[in-house]
């Protein structure tokens, strides 16, 4: 019998486990209570979107040209460019739950390999000059609750993977204020929630850059808009968004509703997606 055969045997004997996806058995030693067919699943998104926001787009909508959401032409969102890995669902919902809720910090490189693909879908437009990656925050007494930003853990993993070396900036963009959940609010009650929410420590340190915001997850892109337009105010030249999952409003709008703000996804939701 190989080796590897013999290890596994001997894992699934001593640390018996069950994956947190699917509910198989672990055979392979790992530090992530995922198995290699759900971390596999775990595809790109693969079909038209939004060229500002990400959001998916229907065949009448690519009729139109320009390549926008209504929602964009609508209500332009102050960062230029928003990109994201893969869809909000299924294996991937559950590995961003794993991290934020049950604090399985191992899982953070796995998420931080797929934000760098969206990361560097980004890089081509930023020339000679490589951009700053700003997490986005966490209000103190969130942070004090979770032990730890999730945006900074999956930013600091995306980086390593990245050809070019660029700076994690995680004390330049504040969240001055705590705000609420942003689940059953209006557009207008969300802009009004996120307001004045960040500020901008040092504005030296972004003014002239091209910034690229970075999250785990993207729903309406208020709070990613907010952090734009901060930055942009203290003197920043561009903003992009990152994000290693898209919860697509256009798609479904019913289940979108129920995922909340990026970081305001209630906790509850872990049972049922994992």
């Amino acid at each position: 019998m190989p080796l590897q055969a013999i290890l596994r045997n001997i894992f699934s004997v001593l640390f018996p486990s069950d994956c947190r996806l699917c509910n198989t058995p672990l055979n392979n030693i790992s530090r992530i209570p995922v198995c290699s067919e759900c971390l596999a699943a775990i595809a790109p998104v693969r079909e038209p979107q939004c060229v500002v926001c990400g959001d998916r787009l229907f065949s009448a909508q690519l009729l139109m040209g320009d390549g926008r959401c209504q929602n964009c032409r609508d209500f332009e969102p102050e960062f230029a460019r928003a990109v994201s890995f893969g869809e909000y669902e299924g294996g991937l919902r559950g590995l961003v739950h794993l991290l934020k809720y049950e604090s399985v910090l191992p899982v953070a490189p796995a998420l931080g390999r797929m934000l760098a693909s969206s990361i560097a879908e980004l890089l081509p437009g930023c020339g000679d000059a490589l951009p700053l990656i700003v997490p986005v925050p966490l209000h103190k007494s969130k942070r004090s609750e979770r032990g730890f930003n999730q945006a900074e853990l999956i930013a600091r993993a995306a980086v390593k993977r990245l050809r070019q070396p660029i700076e994690v900036a995680t004390g330049v963009l504040v969240r001055q204020r705590a705000t609420i959940s942003q689940v059953g609010l209006s557009r207008e009650q969300r802009i009004a929630n996120m307001s004045d929410a960040f500020r901008v420590r040092d504005p030296r340190h972004v003014r002239g850059r091209t910034v690229i915001v970075v999250d785990d997850v993207m729903t309406t892109g208020t709070t990613l808009s907010e952090c734009a337009r901060v930055l942009k105010q203290a003197g920043a030249e561009r903003v992009w968004a990152a994000t290693v999952a898209r919860a697509f409003q256009a798609a479904a709008p019913r289940k979108a509703a129920n995922h909340g703000d990026e970081e305001e996804i209630e906790a509850v939701a872990v049972t049922a997606s994992v």
